[in-house]
């Protein structure tokens, strides 16, 4: 789906957006090493027919600034923030998937008055208290980045991304996964800036405190993060409600776009 390309001078970077659609507005916060490219495209066109999305490439990530670590999340939160700010809203509905949900989990408990509701999709509160993945998916993570190309990168991505038999049931789906993750790829400096900034952040001891009508969505073969920390989320957040899919890995809207989309739209309306 073509969109509206722009760029904003934040924070002392360049972050790039893209935007789609009319109406109430949603600012989609996407994960670890991802960008805008990375959206389905079904799920875009989808929510496109009741908001205007604004999706951006976080720092070092896709088209956005190169910058130099270290990353925090904090520091995610207010390129996110600055956003909003930038595009004219006084505050707009939140999604992230994955990082992008520890993105928007900060942003919502440092800049209460920019978020209006939360999608956290696929992600995690951080910390000692969360449930760690298996050793495999770490030593993909781990992978020094700078010995392989990006389309190696990519294919080996798809098991983190999604479960053993969607790979095999789906081999068209899977080409445009890699075609995508070739499209203004991350640099490992930059990747490895974002992992570990997801590695030392936690708002486990902080969700008590958001206020925001909170949906929470989850795959229930979600490899990446498993989904028993989204019921973790359910638990600690006031007025949450939780949505898991059966046979849903982590790349949940590239897996089902339109019935995400149905939820956050169904949630929101």
């Amino acid at each position: 789906m073509k969109g509206v390309e722009g760029e904003a001078e934040i924070n002392g970077i360049t972050i790039h957006y893209r935007s789609y659609g009319q109406g109430d507005p949603l600012l989609l916060v996407m994960g670890l090493g991802g960008n805008i490219d990375w959206w389905s495209s079904e799920f875009l066109e989808a929510l496109a027919e009741h908001f205007q999305i604004v999706a951006f490439d976080n720092r070092g990530a896709g088209r956005s600034e190169k910058a130099a670590g270290p990353y925090s999340i904090p520091q995610m939160a207010t390129d996110a923030a600055e956003l909003i700010k930038h595009m004219g809203w006084s505050s707009a509905n939140v999604a992230g998937l994955s990082m992008g949900g520890m993105i928007a989990q900060e942003l919502a408990l440092d800049y209460p008055d920019k978020v209006r509701s939360l999608i956290l999709m696929c992600t995690t509160s951080g910390g000692s208290d969360q449930v760690l993945a298996e050793p495999e998916i770490y030593s993909i993570l781990d992978l020094p980045r700078e010995n392989f190309s990006d389309e190696q990168i990519a294919r080996v991505s798809l098991y983190l991304l999604f479960p053993r038999q969607f790979i095999d049931d789906n081999p068209d789906l899977m080409e445009k996964a890699v075609d995508d993750f070739c499209i203004a790829p991350i640099s490992p400096d930059c990747f490895q800036s974002q992992l570990q900034a997801v590695a030392s952040w936690s708002v486990h001891a902080r969700l008590c405190d958001l206020k925001h009508r909170t949906l929470i969505i989850c795959g229930n073969q979600d490899r990446m993060i498993p989904p028993r920390n989204s019921m973790l989320l359910h638990d600690l957040i006031p007025d949450s409600r939780l949505v898991q899919m059966p046979g849903g890995g982590h790349g949940l809207t590239s897996m089902y776009p339109e019935e995400v989309a149905a939820e956050i739209i169904g949630f929101l309306s």
